[in-house]
């Protein structure tokens, strides 16, 4: 969709020819975030959403709502929410942190720690895009009874930005610089026109992290505060024991800065087991409140609703499964480094071979026989919001034509069927993480790939380590030490920008950065990178949406990635349970608002 049709939509959203909602699905299908159709809109004069289509919270007091009882197959394993590199570890810092806003279901920012969300109105967004002002609640306190102040959210910028501390969440930081204006108002300055101003500060990637127990372990003594472990923050409850892995424990925070909030007076996050078992402890037995990521093939998840215990919620969200081709070669050691940015892959940097693989994933099949309704097959890597999701690119499943084009670059099959060309032969490590629905998608994929004469070697890695942020050992995705691997990219923002960033040159997960650098894959174009340095400095959210619609077609055009299938969130909760939850943020990023009836 170029700019003019765009617009054309935003003015039918004007004049009540097409509903918000309408309007947002349509960016979603286009590959675009809800937030960024929220900002178009807004840019344009559409008044945001009214209150009462937002989440009602019916409870009048504090407490006296039990136990929640929470289920994250893949156990927490660290509780600082900037070493966080995966899902599981996010989710679980947000029962303790708060960022100054949060992102709804809708991609609409609410305030958490701020007073109020900044705009243009109010005086918080500059017109020149350079810098935006947040005013702080007050009378918020730490857990331990400190009082929450601009100091903090300065510290925590000074925290993430310095690259000795290693954070994940360096990125969003490193070029921006926080001031403290007052004791309960911050500026956040940027280098040049920034139409995202919300990635600092908000969100998964915003938490705020008290200065009097980290101050003396910002830098090189990150990893050693013992707050690391024991959270102290600001959130609707307070830590109480941790074993990673296994069970995270929390009580309500009596001095929480909403009223009436929180509704629970304990939470247990237990991880382990697998995503079966989990869905069953919910909607089957009702052992549990809720449970994350059910990637489960959804005839499973079908069968247990009808037991009328619980129900799979689906949400939507920018999340994707897709098959990465690694650029780098993952099998030479160079400067004490595989997967080494100066290297190229001797097989996979043949467009043929690429093409011909993305003509190999049966996405029809993964879709119709695991993930049905949670799975929707897709040549996109950005997809939601809808006005982001590209309509140029195409996708096909055809092993006669992987055929004809290995075979016109030149790679004959051998006696034993497998193809080579110069000596080399077309056999790759195929890796993901332990998941049933992984596997089969793994399976469909190898028995494509050897009617084209491409052998396989399929790795399933326990997803505790898969995941993992551990810099020591071989097996993380982040290091990406094979040829091919699958997983899902989650998109914990509702903007593009920071989704879209991991094609970027300066993204290369390298040895140098402790692998938290987010371009795995370490592909490389000059129009991509050149795209997107663009897209940080243009303030027209309409002009800066299709140009994240042609970074998503130079990234699948060039096969860097195979997309496999669009993923709406889809957890797992009890039918008494009432949960606000957001595609756009953690599924714990309103748990504030969480309640049980009955």
């Amino acid at each position: 969709m170029d700019e003019k049709a765009l617009r054309g939509l935003i003015v039918n959203v004007k004049d009540g020819k097409l509903s918000r909602r309408s309007f947002v699905e349509q960016m979603i299908a286009l590959g675009l975030t809800a937030p960024m159709a929220s900002q178009m809109l807004a840019f344009s004069g559409v008044p945001a959403k009214a209150a009462e289509d937002r989440f009602q919270y019916k409870p009048t007091k504090r407490g006296g709502g039990g136990a929640l009882k929470l289920l994250w197959w893949q156990g927490p394993t660290l509780l600082n929410p900037h070493f966080a590199v995966g899902t599981k570890d996010q989710d679980a810092t947000r029962i303790f942190y708060e960022p100054l806003a949060g992102w709804d279901p809708d991609g609409e920012l609410f305030p958490v720690l701020a007073a109020e969300i900044p705009s243009r109105e109010n005086g918080g967004l500059a017109a020149d895009g350079k810098s935006v002002t947040w005013k702080l609640k007050r009378d918020v306190q730490w857990h331990d009874g400190k009082p929450f102040t601009a100091d903090d959210v300065v510290f925590t910028w000074q925290y993430t930005s310095d690259p000795a501390s290693a954070c994940y969440t360096l990125g969003t930081y490193k070029d921006v610089k926080v001031e403290k204006v007052d004791d309960f108002t911050v500026k956040v300055l940027f280098e040049k026109p920034t139409p995202f101003w919300a990635d600092a500060l908000v969100g998964a990637r915003g938490m705020i992290i008290p200065k009097h127990l980290f101050a003396e372990y910002a830098g090189g003594k990150s990893r050693d505060a013992p707050t690391n472990l024991k959270p102290v923050g600001t959130g609707p409850y307070k830590f109480v024991d941790f074993k990673p892995g296994d069970m995270l424990r929390g009580e309500i925070n009596s001095s929480y800065h909403i009223a009436n909030r929180p509704h629970f007076d304990t939470v247990e996050m237990k991880g382990g087991g697998d995503a079966v078992s989990a869905a069953r402890a919910i909607i089957q037995s009702g052992e549990f409140d809720f449970a994350w990521n059910m990637q489960v093939e959804d005839e499973i998840l079908q069968r247990l609703e009808k037991g009328g215990k619980g129900r799979a919620m689906i949400t939507a969200s920018g999340n994707i499964e897709h098959i990465q081709l690694n650029s780098t070669d993952p099998w030479t050691e160079v400067d004490g480094e595989r997967a080494n940015a100066k290297t190229k892959h001797p097989l996979l940097t043949d467009k043929a071979v690429r093409q011909a693989l993305g003509m190999l994933v049966d996405r029809a099949s993964v879709q119709e026989h695991i993930y049905g309704r949670t799975g929707l097959a897709t040549g996109n890597f950005l997809n939601n919001p809808e006005r982001f999701r590209s309509k140029n690119t195409t996708w096909e499943f055809n092993i006669d034509k992987a055929n004809q084009v290995l075979e016109a670059a030149g790679w004959k099959k051998g006696s034993d069927g497998i193809r080579a060309k110069d000596g080399k032969k077309l056999k790759f490590v195929f890796q993901s993480s332990i998941n049933t629905p992984r596997q089969k998608t793994q399976a469909i994929v190898k028995q494509a790939c050897q009617k084209a004469g491409i052998d396989l070697e399929l790795k399933s890695v326990t997803a505790s380590v898969f995941f993992s942020s551990d810099v020591a050992n071989p097996d993380t995705y982040t290091k990406f030490y094979c040829d091919i691997q699958m997983y899902t990219t989650t998109m914990t923002q509702p903007d593009a920008g920071t989704f879209m960033n991991q094609f970027t040159t300066a993204e290369f997960a390298t040895k140098e950065n402790k692998w938290q650098g987010r371009n795995i894959t370490r592909w490389s174009n000059e129009e991509y990178d050149q795209l997107y340095k663009a897209s940080e400095g243009e303030l027209d959210p309409v002009k800066r949406a299709t140009m994240f619609i042609r970074m998503n077609d130079l990234a699948c055009g060039d096969h860097a990635v195979i997309p496999v299938v669009y993923r709406p969130r889809t957890a797992a909760i009890s039918n008494k349970m009432k949960a606000d939850i957001s595609g756009w943020d953690t599924d714990l990023g309103n748990l504030k608002e969480w309640y049980r009836e009955g």
